[in-house]
């Protein structure tokens, strides 16, 4: 993620340099659409960054936030998330690993990690803001909406499996 983050980055600033020296469309193009990308990465490495700082993967995970609500298991149901869940990708999976962590660390984190990418969902939309300077409505809309809904894919996989590991984390603190 780091890498993709930096790499997108310089890519933005080498597509950026040759539409100030060589303008066409192309370039252009490309540094808008490195532009978006970057900040994609970045705004996701910094959010994540920040909620570490803040919360050090320590949540209350019985706070009304972290419960899920009646209507959460038929949706879980609908989206099919018990089939697709254990296909998405950890960007420290060792937080969830039982034999590192105890139940209740990982429901600590699940509630973190949570947060984080209901942040991020939001924070997906803020490049619609660059639509007054660089146009291309759709493109900021579509590419902010499918950011938005993968971080909801992580979210709903999160609140999925909450239950069983609190359940567990109880059981052991007993």
């Amino acid at each position: 993620m780091k890498g993709a983050a930096l790499g997108s980055v310089a890519l933005t600033i080498l597509f950026s340099l040759l539409y100030c020296h060589l303008p066409a469309g192309a370039w252009y193009s490309l540094a808008i659409t490195f532009g978006t990308i970057s900040y994609h990465l970045v705004m996701r490495l910094l959010v994540g960054l920040a909620y570490n700082v803040c919360m050090k993967n320590r949540a209350d995970y019985h706070k009304p936030w972290y419960r899920q609500k009646a209507f959460e298991p038929k949706l879980y149901e609908t989206l099919r998330v018990k089939s697709w869940k254990g296909k998405m990708p950890t960007y420290a999976g060792d937080l969830f690993d039982p034999r590192r962590h105890s139940w209740d660390e990982i429901a600590q984190a699940m509630c973190q990690a949570e947060l984080v990418h209901e942040t991020i969902a939001v924070l997906s939309f803020l490049p619609l803001l660059a639509v007054r300077w660089f146009g291309s409505f759709w493109v900021f809309l579509i590419t902010s909406v499918l950011s938005a809904l993968l971080d909801l894919m992580f979210v709903a996989m999160q609140r999925y499996n909450r239950p069983r590991v609190v359940r567990l984390a109880e059981k052991h603190n007993r």
